[in-house]
């Protein structure tokens, strides 16, 4: 099939151009785009700025003060007095419950937070935070283990031992690891016992 023809410039922009097609362009038409697509240069060439460029005159002032890092937020991080040694009673107090509920069948998971509350916790706010949070929800699942411990006899009381003995350490490595990378972490399936 074959396309009827059209008068001359009309659809085909590089008509002007084909010597078949038997016009010419008019004399103010501007030339056409390069093959392969792109833009010809500006009318009247590429002009640079005068002078070229200038950089701003004594180069980068850095901020006065020199660099002064974000706070730390909910009270980790770096802090005056002894900061490692809160960071270490805070792991201790989370990661010991963890592990004392391993060791102790998960009863005795309230021990490490215990020890941290009491080495540390009048001294600093933060580590008393975190052993009370980790102490209330040791206790807890302390209790539920030794209940099921204790009614293993009944063949579901071995159940309710090992599943609150797993929750016991699950939840324990989170808050852990939450504390050791500065981030605050409320265990869930917990009451305060211990304020």
């Amino acid at each position: 099939m074959t396309e009827p023809p059209r008068p001359p410039g009309e659809g085909n922009p590089y008509a002007a151009n084909d010597p078949t097609s038997g016009s010419t362009p008019p004399p103010s038409s501007p030339p056409p785009p390069p093959p392969g697509g792109g833009y010809g240069p500006p009318p009247g060439g590429y002009n640079p700025p005068p002078g070229g460029y200038n950089p701003p005159p004594g180069g980068y002032n850095p901020p006065p003060g020199g660099y002064n890092p974000p706070p730390q937020q909910y009270g980790y991080g770096p802090q005056p007095g002894n900061a490692s040694d809160d960071r270490t009673w805070i792991l201790v107090s989370h990661f010991g419950g963890a592990a004392g509920a391993f060791l102790g069948g998960g009863c005795a998971g309230w021990i490490a937070p215990l020890v941290a509350l009491l080495a540390r916790g009048n001294q600093s706010p933060v580590v008393r935070a975190e052993a009370v949070k980790a102490l209330n929800f040791q206790i807890l699942w302390s209790i539920i283990a030794l209940v099921g411990w204790v009614l293993s006899c009944i063949v579901i009381g071995i159940f309710v031992g090992v599943a609150a003995t797993i929750i016991a350490i699950v939840f324990g490595v989170i808050a852990g690891v939450k504390a050791s990378n500065n981030e605050p972490y409320n265990y869930p399936m917990t009451v305060q016992i211990i304020k």
